[in-house]
């Protein structure tokens, strides 16, 4: 029972120490100058024309640029952190058609591309009813001054009509 204990733990042991061995060598060319965009975040990934998104990068050490068809190119700047990561903000365009888009990231002379990153939302077809202007308009004080006058003159019936049943 000791010996099969032994075994395992000798077991655990020499694979934790095949991936750190693995690993460091990815970790030192991340440090190099071999970086490459990678990871590429939409904050919201559903948007209004006319709404900011925010995308984050990793692998972009020095900043780039972000081009979509929803609203052309925009500035990434470089952020500190261990990721070497980039940000930048975008306003969606009033005329980008609703449906789903692809960005590309360009960083240090290399590009990536995120199918579908992030989708544009229509906007509703709502007419004049009442979207146009805030407040009362004057068919609305025309229609509540007629519903008040109606109230009033129905309310005089009821009272005289009372009134009159109580004589006989």
């Amino acid at each position: 029972m000791r010996t099969t204990r032994l075994l395992t733990a000798a077991a655990v042991s020499a694979a934790a120490v095949a991936a750190l061995g693995l690993a460091a060598p990815v970790a030192v060319a991340r440090d190099g100058m071999n970086v490459s965009p990678s990871n590429i975040v939409v904050q919201p990934s559903v948007i209004a024309r006319g709404g900011q998104i925010t995308v984050t990068v990793d692998g972009c050490p020095q900043g780039g640029t972000m081009t979509s068809d929803a609203f052309g190119t925009a500035t990434l700047t470089s952020i500190s952190g261990t990721n070497q990561s980039a940000r930048g903000t975008a306003t969606i365009s009033d005329n980008a058609r609703p449906g789903s888009y692809d960005l590309t990231v360009t960083c240090s002379g290399r590009t990536l591309v995120s199918p579908r990153a992030f989708t544009v939302l229509g906007g509703v077809r709502g007419g004049l009813g009442g979207s146009s202007s805030t407040g009362a308009t004057p068919t609305d004080i025309a229609i509540g001054g007629g519903l008040v006058a109606a109230a009033v003159a129905g309310g005089g019936v009821f009272w005289m009509r009372r009134r009159a049943e109580r004589r006989i």
